[in-house]
């Protein structure tokens, strides 16, 4: 990864895309994060399948995460 160092919000309404650029000597992917205000695109080339899909877990794992979060502050208010 280039040097690069972001900071957003993700929210409900944030909108992802993906891009194919096929060009036949330099072909790679767009992924895109929009919201209101920022929007990030990474560029995958080939090779970088690994890193995307370790991208992916780990968002996965972050949005369990905050569901587990999200549950455990809705039952400490309800016993409260």
């Amino acid at each position: 990864m280039n040097s690069l160092s972001v900071s957003g919000h993700i929210e409900p309404d944030t909108r992802l895309r993906v891009t194919a650029f096929p060009d036949g000597s330099h072909p790679f992917v767009s992924l895109r994060i929009e919201g209101d205000s920022t929007e990030i695109a990474l560029l995958a080339a080939p090779g970088s399948a690994e890193a995307l899909r370790a991208l992916a877990a780990a968002a996965s794992e972050a949005a369990a995460t905050l569901d587990a979060l999200t549950s455990d502050a809705a039952q400490v208010s309800s016993h409260g």
